[in-house]
Parts: structure tokens; sequence; C-alpha cells
């Protein structure tokens, strides 16, 4: 190996030793992880407002004849499939967050001493074989690219998401996530009132709320296309938070490990002597 290369891979120890210990990447991972969290449980709050709004107003089609209007509605078969929409996508959400927390608890677990101490340690063995032109052992230059990766995997690919998620993600997100907004506040004006059963004002609110609108089958048209109105949005969101969550994170992890196993490798591989022939 030239020279060059070998300092090059000297100095690129050096700093993975170094960072290893004053951990420059954990602070700002954190600090994006933890913006992706509050996306995330705000998408979800937005979501489970308007599925309640929805569900509400789908059990008041039991209580249609006996408050004594004298149509008979089904918004129920009008709602259902926004609804179900919906619930999945406030599923995905609270999945997001979850995903966001575990990556928060990786980045913690991967700055502990220990690892840092171990990774240390097998990054001077392997560079002293390595300036010997000794090659080293095979599984400690696996050992080696496992330990880099506990150690530095998660916050790189953490803010390499956040890049690529500023880049070409942000202004989708913030499109979507003000439409859903303005579609639950819609829905909740248009919708029935939400209050407890045991609540003795519910069928007088419930009266006030059918006896207000002369069409109530309009009403409900009009509940439906404002629910609506966010599905496009929402399908927007799903594919944002599953790139955000786990194509990307995951397509990064796997270039950043054949990176590393392919450099490990190739540097622990001495060329053979170039004989010439008489």
């Amino acid at each position: 190996m030239p020279s060059i290369r070998r300092y090059v891979l000297a100095l690129f120890m050096l700093a993975a030793v170094a960072c290893s210990w004053l951990a420059p990447l954990d602070a700002p991972a954190m600090a994006q992880v933890d913006a992706g969290l509050k996306r995330a449980l705000v998408s979800f709050a937005t979501a489970r407002a308007l599925n309640a709004v929805i569900s509400v107003a789908q059990g008041t089609a039991l209580s249609v004849q006996p408050l004594g209007v004298g149509v008979t509605l089904t918004p129920g078969q009008l709602l259902d499939p926004v609804n179900d929409l919906v619930e999945k996508f406030s599923t995905l959400m609270l999945a997001a967050s979850v995903a966001f927390g575990v990556q928060k608890a990786l980045i913690a677990m991967g700055g502990y001493w220990l690892i840092s101490l171990t990774l240390t340690a097998t990054a001077m063995g392997w560079a002293v074989m390595h300036f010997r032109r000794q090659v080293p052992q095979p599984w400690l230059s696996r050992l080696l690219v496992i330990l880099l990766m506990l150690r530095f995997a998660v916050p790189v690919v953490t803010l390499g998401t956040d890049l690529l998620w500023q880049k070409f993600l942000a202004p989708d997100y913030a499109a979507s996530q003000l439409q859903i907004d303005t579609s639950s506040t819609q829905a909740a004006r248009l919708g029935p009132p939400v209050a407890a059963p045991d609540n003795p004002g519910v069928l007088d609110r419930m009266k006030g709320w059918l006896s207000d609108t002369a069409d109530v089958k309009a009403r409900f048209e009009a509940l439906k296309l404002a629910a609506e109105q966010a599905t496009d949005h929402i399908i927007r969101l799903i594919v944002i938070f599953l790139l955000q969550t786990m194509v990307i994170p995951l397509l990064l992890l796997w270039a950043l490990y054949a990176l590393a196993r392919g450099v490990f490798e190739r540097a622990g591989r001495w060329p053979e002597p170039i004989t010439r022939s008489p």
C-alpha cells in the first residue's frame, strides 16, 4: 500500500478514536431525533383528533330517529373508508414515534464509555499490525468494523437522513401537515359535539347540532368532504415518515457498513511483491 494511503488511514483511525470519546456527532443527532419525534407526535395528535370527530359522527346514526328529526341517515357508510385511513395513519405515527425513541436510545448506548474503550484498544491493535506490515487477523478487522458501526452508525445515519429530509421532504411535510390541521378543524366544526357518555347535556347538544341544520344529510356530506380533503396529504405524510424512519436509514446503514467493511478488508491485505522474470 502506498505510504499516502497508510497515512490517510492512520489519520482516520486517530479521528475515529478521538470522536468516540469527544462525541461531536451525538448531540446534533439527538437534536434531530427530538425534532423528528416532535413532528411524529404532532401528526399523531392531529390524526387522533380527526378520528375522534369522525367516530362520533358515525355513532350518531343510531340516535337520529329517536331524536325525532324524521330522517334515516347512515353516515357510517360515508365516513368509514376515510376513518379507516385516519386510524392507520395514527398507528403509523405512533410507530414512527417509537422508531425515533429507539434511535435516541441507540445513540445513548453507542456513547457508552466501554464501547469507546474497546474501540480504542481494537483500533490501536489493528493499526500496530498494519504499520508493521503484518496482515491483521480477519477477526480483528471484523471486530473493528462492528465497533465502528456500534459507535458511529446511528449518529451518522441520523444526520444523513436529516440532510435528505431538509433537502427533499421538509416542504411536503409542512404543506401536508397544515392541510390536515385545517381539515381537522373543519371536521370538528361540522361534526357533532364530543362529550362524555354520562354528561347529562349530551342529548340536548346533539339535538341542537341536528336541528341547527335544515339538511342533516348535507352536513354529513360536508363532514365527509372535509375529511377526504386530508386523504392525499395523509398518504404523503405516510410516505414521508416511512422514508425518514425506515427506507433512508436502512439504505444509509447498509452503505456505511459496506464502505467500512470494504476499506478495512482491502487495507488488511498487502499486495504480493512483483517478481520480474529474468
